[in-house]
């Protein structure tokens, strides 16, 4: 039998766990001190809802759970191999609440404020960074088109993010349509944005010679390619020379709206930044997306997006959504590479008794569990090589005796 864990999948240690568990909740009572409310979802979904989530290129990375039984024996036989999945893990936690809001939307209130923090799966290559079972932390904001919705996320996660200690990141912001709109008009195609959109946010990673080798293989027009690598050389675009190229509009005023909004809120605590080259991967959004990069650790800890058309593939109507999730195990990992302190934990209190004496002992170690987490240890016959062990483990100790009847302890706390 093997005793490593699964590639990709980790186990953590009780000091680490107590960092996962701390950080977890302060992100869950941030969120539902703005009113949000916690979902639970199964980790397993059927594999045509994950299939036709527009997932992008997570839809590659899904891990997929056969058929059981006589249904599997019987695809077996029949020589049917593409169907040989019924279920798949989730990939993220959108999809699986898209679904929720679907099955449930008569019980939701509108607009309805969630909170998901939970495990998702994909089929990655392990590395640092990568993992196949991670946590993610999600809010969302399902039954509103209002672009404040986008500020109440990006001012709730942002809180969430200084009650952890982290301060200095910029909020970074575009807008899908907007997008698209720009792509339009230098000459793409409708039926080549989501290419053309796949390749433009690969572009931190393969540079703009890469897109633009990327689009020739994609068969998109020389002259649209052209006219987009000259635009991309004068990085970065204001909003005003997206105004000039596309044309005052709603979305160009949405997002001065967020920006404007969120800016005033913020205090200096961070930055609001529009950013052409923000993407990301997933087709679902439909509007405006976000990043928060951290300036401390020179990379992204948050996004997230719009998705008015993801609940409609359940509902077959335009129910609107927009939602916000912290990259979890990024900032764990960053936090607990910086021996980041819990503050205000309670210490640990080792108390030594005798084996006879465990009623004794339960009954003192309560009156000190207001301040100090109990562990208790039997007394062995080395008591001096024990506490030294003890004290590895431990803020304090005390060594519980009897005598004639009396309980007394030989070393104050």
């Amino acid at each position: 039998m093997k005793i490593s864990t699964v590639k990709g999948m980790n186990e953590y240690s009780p000091n680490e766990v107590l960092l996962r568990d701390y950080l977890q909740n302060v992100i869950l009572t941030t969120y539902q001190s703005f009113g949000f409310q916690k979902i639970s979802t199964p980790i397993m979904e059927d594999i045509e809802n994950l299939e036709n989530s527009e997932g992008g290129e997570n839809l590659k990375l899904l891990f997929k759970v056969l058929k059981r039984g006589d249904k599997l024996e019987k695809d077996l036989s029949d020589g049917n191999y593409e169907n040989l999945a019924d279920l798949g893990l989730r990939y993220d936690l959108t999809l699986p609440l898209c679904r929720y809001v679907a099955n449930n939307k008569f019980k939701l209130p509108t607009p309805f404020r969630c909170i998901q923090i939970d495990r998702v799966y994909r089929a990655e290559r392990p590395q640092k960074g990568r993992l196949r079972e991670f946590v993610q932390c999600d809010i969302d904001i399902i039954g509103t088109d209002s672009c404040n919705a986008e500020i109440e996320l990006i001012t709730t996660t942002a809180k969430a993010l200084g009650e952890i200690g982290i301060q200095d990141f910029a909020v970074k912001i575009n807008n899908r349509k907007l997008l698209n709109t720009l792509l339009l008009s230098l000459g793409f195609t409708k039926d080549q944005l989501e290419g053309v959109c796949i390749s433009f946010d690969k572009m931190s990673k393969i540079g703009i010679g890469g897109v633009k080798t990327e689009l020739m293989q994609k068969g998109c027009d020389e002259d649209a390619i052209t006219k987009f690598m000259n635009l991309l050389s004068n990085m970065p675009i204001s909003l005003d020379t997206m105004r000039e190229i596309c044309g005052e509009n709603e979305d160009i005023r949405s997002l001065e709206t967020i920006i404007n909004s969120c800016s005033r809120i913020s205090n200096d605590q961070y930055r609001m930044e529009f950013d052409l080259s923000l993407v990301r991967g997933q087709s679902y959004y439909t509007g405006a997306v976000f990043e928060i990069v951290s300036n401390d650790w020179n990379g992204s800890i948050a996004g997230g997006g719009r998705y008015d058309n993801l609940i409609g593939k359940f509902t077959n109507e335009v129910i609107p959504a927009v939602g916000f999730s912290i990259g979890f195990e990024r900032i764990y990992q960053m936090l607990l590479e910086n021996n980041y302190q819990i503050p205000n934990m309670k210490k640990r209190l080792a108390i030594v008794y005798k084996k006879e004496a465990i009623v004794e002992v339960l009954q003192e170690a309560a009156k000190y569990q207001q301040d100090f987490d109990i562990v208790l240890y039997e007394e062995k016959s080395n008591v001096r090589k024990q506490i030294g062990k003890i004290k590895t483990q431990c803020d304090a100790y005390l060594i519980l005796n009897q005598s004639e009847g009396m309980v007394f302890f030989s070393e104050e706390v």
